[in-house]
């Protein structure tokens, strides 16, 4: 099982729930990596919504797709990537009739992004359900040159863009889907403690 109970935090960090079959008109699952094993979970207990679904999937190095297969989706778009993906995500979207249940399962990145999209599409908030799966990294925002470094798992890190070093922060933006990294040393330049995991 692929599941991490988050520790307590500040108010602006989001909070994962999990899923539970909801009535709709039809069902969009987006999910990367071992969020594949939350749709497969929902499948076990409510088959029928199934028949309905369209399933993004964005692999990262697992291997679920054919169990994915297996469910008998209405779509299953398997991708290389979310950026590859979104295109088909907005599209779907864009489309999508009123009684759209979605579902966003994997890592935080993900989830924090598709769920920008759906409700920039206006998707109710309660038609989007959510659930943490896989690795723990954050997808950080370097507040000093705004530039974003995808899957952190270490704290502090270096900026992939302008190469400050950064103390990883649970301060979540929802409108860029990120955490917010500060610079670590900036009164004392070089003195950077040794980087280890996130919730070590």
């Amino acid at each position: 099982m692929s599941t991490f109970a988050f520790p307590p935090s500040i108010k602006s960090r989001p909070v994962w729930g999990s899923f539970e079959p909801q009535s709709g008109s039809a069902y969009l699952f987006v999910a990367d990596a071992e969020g594949a094993e939350a749709i497969l979970d929902l499948a076990k207990v409510a088959p029928a919504l199934m028949a309905s679904a369209h399933i993004i999937y964005i692999p990262k190095g697992t291997d679920f797709e054919t169990a994915l297969r297996a469910l008998n989706p209405a779509q299953l778009y398997v991708g290389p990537s979310y950026a590859a993906s979104l295109p088909r995500l907005r599209k779907t979207l864009e489309d999508a009739k009123m009684g759209l249940q979605v579902y966003l399962s994997g890592s935080e990145g993900l989830m924090g992004q598709a769920m920008r999209e759906a409700a920039e599409a206006g998707i109710p908030h309660a038609a989007i359900q959510t659930e943490h799966r896989g690795s723990v990294a954050r997808r950080m925002q370097c507040v000093h040159c705004k530039g974003i470094t995808e899957d952190v798992a270490v704290d502090p890190f270096v900026c992939s863009h302008c190469g400050l070093n950064l103390f990883v922060r649970d301060h979540y933006s929802r409108r860029l889907a990120a955490y917010q990294g500060v610079c670590i040393d900036a009164e004392a330049p070089g003195c950077v403690p040794e980087p280890k995991g996130i919730y070590e």
